[in-house]
Formats: structure tokens, sequence, C-alpha cells
């Protein structure tokens, strides 16, 4: 099978019709899963495994999952960065552009839209956001168990996952999370240096290792100019660039954990109240498409329309220049035995991280009350063990808020 054909050496030659009509391909699809992939970034890739491998046959099995594990080793949204793989892939980059805006734009528009009607409310004492707050609570709850089973099978990286969670609550200075990601990460290396790799199959890559050199010359890059510039230049807009691209850049693990850094970015500062946070992380679990997409609202409630799309931007940005950037080189570098012990200690202090952001700001904001308490007992069983849609624990959320606020 022939796999990324449309997307060959020919990048800078002008778009053919062929080429045209895969654009136009990649963008319908992407919006129908932008449209319908509800319940996260795990579902999402059952999702995608459907439309593009199933039935459509972009790519082979083996490539795809190949693809998947590379995404879960970079930082940024795991689901996303596969569209945007397979949009690359498929019609070359501007096929992964077209899969990233079919995929994100219709939550986008939802969440802005919900930002619009959100102003001019007390959201503080309204009953249907306490709902939303507990749905957060849950929805972190359920994330947090999914994970630990996952990233946290031994002693080592549950006593990670745990030092993390602590230093979290207690060292709560700027950059905290990036230098305990960095302390996992070292941690990591150090104790599963020695554990033989896991095999791995190679990748057939359609992108020139210059483009991918220069895509993480500009990832690092931003990383390490924006702050400068937020401290030289005393703009709003650039303020909220530079806090949503660290954000989009130290993110491992999933949609969930962007929380706590959107969080101690926003909110101590003021750019948005610690009710409209919640409420919003609340709503963006009933929408379908990326959780990334909590940006787009939290820009919105900030800065309006343009502080949406500027939202929108700066914490998508790292995603496509880490999956252009590492794509050419991921064979080498998923056989490499430090790297694989590097990453089973970042996803061990992610967990940790989560799990910080479940007491606060979550759990403190929430539950307030023995009824708060019944009602998020009530919604995590129906989530975890009755495995209802994640929208339907939203509306119930909703109901569940508005019935405690008036006991």
């Amino acid at each position: 099978m022939k796999t990324g054909n449309l997307a060959s050496d020919d990048q800078d030659q002008a778009v053919t019709p062929n080429r045209w009509r895969a654009l136009w391909e990649v963008l319908i699809v992407a919006a129908k899963l932008g449209l319908t992939s509800f319940g996260g970034p795990t579902a999402h890739l059952g999702y995608f495994h459907n439309e593009y491998i199933r039935k459509r046959k972009w790519m082979d099995e083996q490539s795809y999952a190949d693809l998947v594990a590379l995404c879960q080793f970079l930082p940024g949204p795991a689901s996303s960065q596969v569209g945007i793989g397979i949009g690359v892939m498929r019609a070359g980059l501007l096929g992964g552009l077209m899969a990233w805006i079919g995929f994100t734009l219709p939550s986008v528009l939802i969440l802005v839209a919900f930002a619009f009607i959100l102003k001019g409310y007390d959201v503080g004492h309204a009953g249907w956001i306490s709902g939303l707050k507990i749905v957060a609570v849950v929805i972190v709850a359920h994330a947090i168990l999914g994970m630990a089973q996952k990233l946290t099978p031994d002693k080592v990286r549950i006593t990670i996952a745990v030092l993390v969670a602590t230093a979290a609550l207690l060292w709560t200075v700027p950059y905290s999370q990036i230098i305990l990601i960095l302390f996992s990460g070292f941690i990591g290396w150090w104790m599963y240096r020695n554990v033989p790799v896991t095999p791995v199959i190679k990748m057939n890559v359609p992108i020139r290792r210059s483009l991918a050199v220069l895509c993480v010359i500009t990832f690092a890059g931003l990383l390490i100019l924006l702050p400068i510039l937020r401290q030289a230049i005393n703009m709003e807009w650039i303020a909220l660039f530079d806090s949503m691209y660290r954000a989009g850049s130290m993110v491992f693990g999933g949609g969930h954990v962007v929380l706590p850094l959107l969080e101690q970015e926003l909110v101590p500062h003021g750019v948005v109240s610690k009710d409209d946070f919640l409420a919003g992380y609340g709503a963006t679990q009933a929408v379908p498409g990326p959780l990334f997409t909590f940006a787009a609202y939290l820009g919105a409630v900030s800065m309006g329309g343009a502080g949406a799309f500027i939202a929108t931007i700066a914490i998508f940005l790292p995603a496509f220049l880490l999956i252009i950037g590492a794509l050419p080189f991921w064979n080498v570098l998923r056989g490499n035995s430090h790297m694989q012990g590097a990453l089973a200690g970042i996803n061990a202090g992610v967990v940790g991280l989560l799990l910080a952001a479940l007491y606060q700001p979550l759990w403190t904001t929430a539950v307030l009350s023995p009824a708060d308490f019944a009602v998020v007992c009530i919604l995590f069983v129906l989530l975890n063990f009755w495995k209802c849609p994640p929208w339907i624990i939203v509306l119930l959320g909703i109901v569940g808020g508005m019935i405690v606020n008036q006991i």
C-alpha cells in the first residue's frame, strides 16, 4: 500500500488539481471527526483509526501505530498531532493544516459562543455553573485513574507521581510545573536507562530533515524569546500568546494536563476569574474535538474574538512545530533506551501534576458541601463504571448543580 504518496519530495511545487482534491478531502473528513469525536484523546484515536485507517486506508496499521507512539512521546495534544501527521502524509504540509482546521474549528466556535454568552452573568452563584465545576472534578478524576493504571505501574513511577503532586501543591512559583516535568524525566532516565528498549518498526516519513530542524529551532526559539518579549513589551496579546504557547509546549499526557498549567498562568494574574475558568473547563467536556480548544474559550473571556484567535493559534503552534520536527528523527529516538526511560518518568510526573490539579483548584472550588460530594460520586460511577458518554455527564452535572443550589 502506498502511504503519503501525495506528500512526496515535491513539497515546494505548486498545488496540482489532484492535491487540491486531496486537501479538500482531508478538510471534509477532519471536519466530520471534529463534529462527532467526543470522549477525549484516547477516544479520538479510536475515531481516527476507524475513519482514516479502516474506512479510507490512508495509512497502514503499523504506520498508524507508530504515529500514535510518536505523538504520545511529544508534548502537546496527542490526538491533534496524530491528525496533523495523517494530513501531512496524505497531502503535504497544507494537508496537515487542513486536518487541524477541520478537527479543531467546530469546538472552537462552540466554546467562543459559550464565552460570549457567559459574559455579563454572575457565574459564581449560578447552579448550572456549580454543576460544570463538579463535572470538571469528575472528568479529571476519571482521567487520573486511567492514566495512573497505564503510566504508573510500579513503585518507582508511583513515587515520582506522588512527589510531583506534593511539590506542585506546596511549590507554586512560576515555571514550577516545567521544572517538575524535567525532574521527572531525569529520574526516569536514571532509573530506567539500562532497561532493554522496546523493538520498533521504522516509519516512512515524507518530510525533509532540513525542514524538521528549522521547526525544532523555531519551537525552541519561541519558547525562549516569548517570555523576554513579554517583559520588554507590556502588551496583553503578547502575554496571552506567551502563556498559551508555553502551556502547549509543556503538556504531556493529553488535554486534561493543560488544566494546571493554564490555571497557574491565567487565574493568579486576573486574566480570567477562577469561576470563569472552571465553568469553561466543564463546558469543554461537552463538546467534540480536542480539549486544547479550552484555550479559545479563555482567550474569548479575556480579550474577545481576537483573544480566542490568538490563544488557539498559540496553544496549537507547538504541536505543529514538534510533529513536523520530530517525524524524520523518530525512528532513531524511539529506539534509544535513555529516551524511553526519560519518557517513563515524564509520564509519571504528568499523573502527579494532574493529581495536584484535582485538589487545587478543582476540588477546593467545586466540592463545598456533602451534597456536592454526593453528586461527584454519582457522576463518577456513571462515567467510570457505566461508561456514560461525557456529554451526558455534563448534562447530569448541570442538573445536579441546579438541584444542589436550591437545597
